[in-house]
């Protein structure tokens, strides 16, 4: 090959090269997706931990809802109250006061206070043990069967089960809201953390039937409600249930109780 052909050649590569280049400027210009830098600087901030906890499809999705204006800034359940306030001066807001709130298993029904109406062998999924005769294996069907199905779900470990029963560990959860989707029986609920007061059983049968098949599940005495001032805990389906926002915890209910279901 002479020098001519290689000069040639040369100059054929420069020129489709600028060619090329020149058309993916225009290209880009003219459909160039513009970014919200609100939406970007709050994506920033966020923890980046996808949980889905706050509604949203992941943290982007969150990102781009607070820059719109269709989600708080302190709705972030991982990030808490230092996210917020720095999302809040992003957006030029206040941040507002959210209540940090955990997870709770409402079920004591613990290995050794539960009765067992038949052996169980299949697969340790809750889900699936949900659906045989029973419910599971324990004579409550209300009641956690312990194969830890919240506890695959949970990215912060912090919830486990402990003979026979999931319990949340408060300094961990974030309240993602992971756990309460996993549970097939819905025992897990979102509370206040700092309540201290919580009625561990989710049970709808009558007090003859409970004590049947768990010796600390609810009753349905209404003993509770007779001792509460404050008009904060009432019986709904044979349970007992407290209005957080009322109760102060004074603990009235739960000197009362004779199964000790209020912790």
């Amino acid at each position: 090959m002479d020098m001519n052909s290689i000069i040639i050649a040369a100059v054929v590569i420069a020129a489709v090269g600028i060619i090329v280049g020149v058309g993916l400027g225009l290209f880009g210009a003219k459909f160039k997706v513009e970014v919200d830098e609100k939406e970007a600087a709050v994506r920033e901030e966020l923890p980046g931990n996808n949980c889905g906890g706050c509604g949203y499809p992941g943290c982007d999705g969150l990102a781009k809802a607070i820059a719109e204006g269709k989600a708080p800034v302190n709705a972030c359940p991982v990030g808490g109250a230092p996210v917020g306030e720095k999302i809040a001066a992003i957006m030029g807001v206040e941040a507002g006061s959210s209540e940090k709130k955990v997870a709770f298993v409402k079920c004591k029904g613990t290995c050794d206070k539960t009765k067992v109406q038949y052996e169980y062998h299949g697969i340790e999924d809750c889900a699936k043990a949900s659906v045989v005769p029973g419910g599971g294996a324990k004579a409550c069907s209300y009641g956690c069967t312990g194969f830890g199905t919240c506890v695959k779900a949970c990215k912060f470990d912090a919830i486990h089960v402990v003979d026979g029963v999931a319990v949340v560990d408060k300094e961990k959860c974030v309240a993602c809201g992971a756990c309460v989707a996993a549970c097939p029986k819905h025992l897990i609920d979102l509370v206040p953390y700092k309540a201290k007061h919580l009625v561990q059983c989710s049970s709808h049968d009558k007090g003859k039937q409970v004590t049947a098949a768990c010796e600390v599940g609810c009753i349905g005495c209404t003993l509770c409600t007779k001792q509460c001032k404050f008009d904060a805990i009432h019986m709904d389906n044979n349970v007992a249930v407290i209005d957080y926002e009322k109760c102060v915890n004074c603990g009235a209910c739960a000197a009362k109780c004779p199964v000790k279901v209020i912790q």
